[in-house]
């Protein structure tokens, strides 16, 4: 995996770049310099989470299951096919009634037990060495998802390019508040929808035009959560558009900052559930701020490999 330096020359020649930005006009104010520093420590940030040993990176399979019984194991003709490390038969997964429960094949794998889903709180993970799995729930589907450190993916990552920081992408915004917050149905990449709680809008002025964007909530966190389209995707970024998020509101106030703007796990695996971005967060202008499009991207190279 690329580590250290190689990583570190990207977030520098990022940092470098955008003061140029400034520079080429005038001198660059503290804040101004202050305020590109936050953005590259937030992008180390975001590159190390993406590194972690269970980050995005790791991701190694994604089976859907049928009720009854599931085989798992590295054997190719297994229901839930596991990287080549782990045994070749290493259990089954029972899908009745909505509810999973795990039986090994082999007094060396976890022991029976019943099976947590994602959708229920922290989901049970069994673990084959570098390998690990657990239940997702998807709508009315039942899935499991497959992570392994020693992935080609993970060892394999090239680092993140960006656009310039600038603070035209940086918006203070007003947020609108629904009246009861909307359950709203947002698209993904597997063809099915989502239901979502969407508690308002973000509104904001780029260059003397109102746009508004449609957040929606995330279980568990205290931030609003935007997927948005705009012009450069598919041609300077990842073709399914891209993922921001903004501070719950304070007196009807938010910051929109489109240099945090990130790709989908989809760019990186084709074992992700991404969401796509609802009709109403298609920006009809270009976004040149935040993540470009992945070089490494297993689409642009015919699949992540084994």
């Amino acid at each position: 995996m690329t580590r250290g330096p190689a990583r570190r020359s990207f977030l520098v020649a990022g940092a470098l770049s955008a003061l140029a930005v400034f520079a080429a006009c005038r001198k660059p104010s503290p804040a101004e310099e202050s305020y590109v520093r936050s953005i590259e420590q937030w992008r180390a940030g975001r590159i190390a989470r993406l590194e972690k040993p269970d980050g995005w990176l790791s991701l190694a399979g994604l089976s859907w299951l049928k009720s009854g019984e599931n085989t798992v194991g590295a054997d190719r003709s297994s229901d839930v096919v596991l990287p080549a490390s782990t045994p070749a038969k290493a259990g089954t997964i029972m899908l009745e009634g909505g509810k999973t429960r795990w039986v090994p094949a082999a007094s060396s794998a976890p022991g029976p037990m019943p099976l947590v889903s994602d959708a229920e709180g922290d989901p049970t993970v069994l673990r084959f060495g570098s390998v690990s799995f657990f239940v997702i729930q998807r709508g009315d589907r039942t899935g499991v998802r497959v992570r392994d450190s020693d992935s080609v993916i993970r060892r394999n990552f090239k680092g993140l390019e960006h656009y310039p920081v600038s603070p035209e992408w940086r918006f203070e915004a007003r947020f609108i508040p629904y009246d009861p917050p909307k359950h709203v149905t947002v698209p993904t990449i597997l063809g099915f929808p989502e239901d979502d709680v969407a508690p308002g809008e973000i509104e904001f002025t780029y260059r003397g035009k109102t746009y508004r964007v449609m957040p929606v909530l995330e279980q568990g966190s205290d931030e609003l959560f935007i997927i948005f389209g705009d012009r450069t995707n598919a041609k300077a970024t990842y073709g399914g558009g891209r993922f921001v998020y903004a501070p719950f509101a304070k007196d009807g106030r938010t910051v929109l900052d489109f240099n945090k703007a990130y790709n989908p796990p989809c760019v990186f695996t084709p074992y992700a559930t991404c969401a796509l971005p609802p009709p109403a967060n298609h920006m009809p202008f270009e976004v040149t701020a935040g993540e470009k499009m992945y070089a490494e991207s297993w689409e642009r190279h015919g699949g992540p490999g084994r």
